[in-house]
């Protein structure tokens, strides 16, 4: 079992520049790919970011491409996405979850473990 606890979110104005983090405990953080995905109010989950076992390989939304950089640090049991250049349309819970296949996969199902996410509001 993965627990997964996000911090990091908050007020910024567009433009602003916000450090998510996610700590994990339970497992090694190096065994699982991970992911940040988000939920808007009415909107469905979408994905944002993934990053495989080693911190090598990432994949991004086209939406946040040049703008967001996911991280990771295995030592820390933690993973992290610098969100930089911040939108309205960026307003959103940020979820980080983990994936058994190490992989930076972009499809929720696919992932085992989530946090409970946290709030991130950009103001215009």
């Amino acid at each position: 079992q993965v627990q997964l606890v996000e911090s990091g979110g908050g007020l910024v104005q567009a433009g602003g520049s916000l450090r998510l983090s996610c700590v994990a405990s339970g497992r090694t953080l190096s065994n699982y790919g991970m992911g940040w995905f988000r939920q808007a109010p009415g909107k469905e989950r979408e994905f944002v970011a993934a990053i495989n076992w080693n911190g090598v390989s990432t994949r991004y939304a086209d939406s946040v491409k040049g703008r967001f950089t996911v991280s990771r640090d295995n030592a820390k049991n933690t993973v992290y996405l610098q969100m930089n250049s911040l939108k309205p349309e960026d307003t959103a819970v940020y979820l980080c979850a983990a994936t058994k296949l190490r992989s930076p996969v972009i499809a929720a199902p696919l992932y085992d473990y989530w946090g409970q996410g946290t709030q991130v509001t950009v103001s215009s």
